[in-house]
């Protein structure tokens, strides 16, 4: 009898310390993952969030993880790895709401609609435009099953990141800087409608200012600015936000596809 609970009390300990990696890993993620890492959601709630993402994850990488270790030291070395990787999965997935921000706040520039500022999911102000994309690229991604995306994405990440492994300084170059560039290239190419429309508007304005110097073009032309970007973005929202979510969907399901 004593030898069956000293090995069940190794097993059990074993698993917590299992446990314990893949929560360090996790909630580093989901720290900064859209939707449930997002300033406005409570840090208790987080908590909970944090630890029924490990509760689903462990089962699948238990095998993967290392023995308890018999030292601090090697207990570092374990837990160390563990949230370097998570913080490079959670930045990543935040640039994807980085880019949402910059297609807003390009648009709220071409429409001259900058000066309009919402509360944001997160501390600073943003452009409303923004702060309506972020929001409906959200609730879009949580429609579409974020929460299932996220637990294969955590899950893929052992693949990519072995347990106890830090990242090459390779795949965090790589990796920096292709999402960086692809988020950029994303908020531009999302924000492309109002940005032409812009153009098209000025050029208009221009020809007009040239026909009629002294008509106020500008404070004539306002107005129209304001309205039509109105009505764009009522009409593009809804694609925007389909590309963007395509574009995160995609990523989660192949995070980092061209370096494996």
């Amino acid at each position: 009898m004593t030898l069956m609970l000293d090995a069940l009390g190794s097993q059990a300990g074993q698993w917590l310390w299992a446990g314990f990696l893949v929560f360090l890993r996790v909630s580093a993620v989901a720290a900064l993952m859209p939707g449930f890492g997002e300033q406005a959601v409570p840090p208790r709630i987080k908590l909970a969030i944090a630890i029924c993402f490990t509760l689903i994850v462990l089962p699948a990488v238990a095998p993967q993880m290392g023995r308890n270790p018999a030292d601090l030291i090697g207990a570092l070395r374990q837990a160390g790895p563990e949230v370097v990787a998570g913080l490079v999965f959670g930045i990543v997935l935040r640039m994807f709401i980085m880019a949402l921000q910059i297609a807003g706040t390009i648009a709220a520039q071409s429409a001259s609609l900058a000066q309009l500022f919402g509360g944001g999911p997160g501390a600073e102000p943003q452009p409303a435009i923004g702060h309506l994309l972020v929001i409906g690229g959200i609730a879009l991604a949580a429609i579409l099953g974020l929460h299932v995306r996220a637990a294969a994405y955590l899950i893929e990440s052992y693949a990519l990141i072995p347990p106890g492994t830090l990242p090459t300084p390779d795949l965090i170059l790589t990796a920096g800087l292709d999402e960086v560039a692809r988020s950029f290239a994303l908020g531009f190419t999302l924000a492309a409608p109002f940005v032409g429309a812009a153009l098209i508007y000025n050029l208009v304005l221009g020809v007009i200012n040239r026909a009629m110097p002294q008509l106020m073009v500008t404070f004539v032309g306002a107005p129209a600015l304001t309205a039509g970007g109105l009505l764009l973005l009522l009409i593009a929202a809804p694609v925007v936000l389909g590309v963007w979510a395509s574009d995160l969907n995609g990523f989660m399901a192949a995070p980092f596809g061209d370096m494996r």
